[in-house]
């Protein structure tokens, strides 16, 4: 069924048929009809942050960016649902067109620049949804936010969302936000890990409940950098990294239609890089982080390759879009065999 879905809404724009989709989940969601149309994939509990997830397969924030659909996800199987990027204020993103399929390597190159209706739409929405599962809210900082006064939009958005989030992303690693990957690196990073660490402890004793926070990176680093990078989280507290982002790099796509447009690469091209990110951070954490692996997990078994170099979790995003529900369901079977 999926399939011939796929088969239609392929024959729309990228970003006609993702919001077409949204707002067909989001509506089987309200109408309870999205766990009947795929087999739930079976039970694999695992706890990580502290948190008990009904399966370790998620989905990647970025395809519901203003939670719009979060009771449609929740009915799929997913372990967890991750919303996001939301910012502090309304903002529209980068001119259209900005978002490319290339079927031929199953990816896609979007650079949308953090389009969302702001943090305050977010919370009203996830305030009505009947989701009790684990939910992800991923923040970021509005385009004119000078990287200077980043910290500002960090912190604005994790109080807002607080009180309705399992745990929290904090994304310093999107490609189409002018300056926000250099928050990465060294002083930059330190500092606002340090503001979110203080933050945190303010707010666990404010709403009695302690949030983890996970900090999501990119797959362009050196090793030494990603190494850098898994230091300084440890060190300020944070509780789990993601990794990763989409890539600035265009390896596997060469010579593909809308190859040489600028964005961010998701998909099957990026699963290499994506797993070597994860087995420099296992390699580094040693245990004392649990890690979070998105990118390029279209088959199933990519899932078990992510947990086998060290991910507690993984995400999906790009392979959902080609592959569908099914996805969920042969990730955590694979993830089951391997264990």
């Amino acid at each position: 069924m999926y399939n011939l879905a796929r088969e239609l809404l392929f024959k729309l724009s990228p970003e006609t048929s993702h919001d077409l989709s949204l707002d067909l989940i989001g509506a089987g969601g309200r109408l309870g009809l999205n766990g009947m149309l795929c087999k739930k994939p079976a039970s694999l509990p695992v706890t990580v942050m502290g948190l008990q997830f009904p399966n370790p397969v998620g989905l990647a924030a970025g395809l519901d960016k203003n939670g719009a659909a979060i009771d449609g996800f929740g009915q799929l199987g997913f372990g967890f649902v991750e919303i996001g990027t939301v910012t502090p204020r309304p903002q529209p993103g980068n001119p259209k067109p900005r978002v490319f399929r290339l079927p031929d390597a199953e990816a896609i190159i979007n650079r949308m620049g953090f389009n969302n209706l702001g943090v305050d739409n977010l919370v009203a929405r996830v305030k009505a949804a009947s989701f009790n599962g684990v939910l992800g809210i991923n923040i970021g900082k509005n385009f004119d936010t000078s990287v200077e006064r980043a910290v500002d939009d960090y912190l604005l958005c994790l109080e807002r969302v607080y009180a309705h989030a399992s745990y929290v992303t904090v994304n310093v690693s999107s490609p189409n936000t002018p300056g926000l990957r250099s928050l990465q690196f060294g002083d930059s990073l330190k500092q606002l890990l340090e503001a979110l660490r203080l933050r945190q402890e303010d707010l666990a004793q404010r709403h009695g409940r302690r949030v983890p926070l996970a900090i999501k990176i990119a797959p362009d680093m050196t090793d030494e950098e990603t190494v850098e990078v898994a230091r300084a989280l440890v060190e300020s507290g944070m509780d789990a990294v993601i990794a990763t982002n989409t890539t600035l790099g265009r390896e596997g796509v060469e010579g593909l239609l809308h190859s040489n447009e600028a964005g961010g690469l998701s998909g099957a091209p990026v699963r290499e890089k994506s797993t070597h990110t994860v087995k420099v951070l296992a390699g580094e954490l040693a245990g004392r982080l649990p890690i979070i692996a998105a990118g390029g997990i279209t088959e199933g078994w990519h899932a078990a390759e992510k947990i086998a170099a060290g991910a507690s979790l993984v995400q999906v995003y790009s392979g959902f879009i080609y592959k569908g529900p099914t996805l969920i369901r042969e990730s955590v079977d694979a993830i089951a065999a391997m264990l």
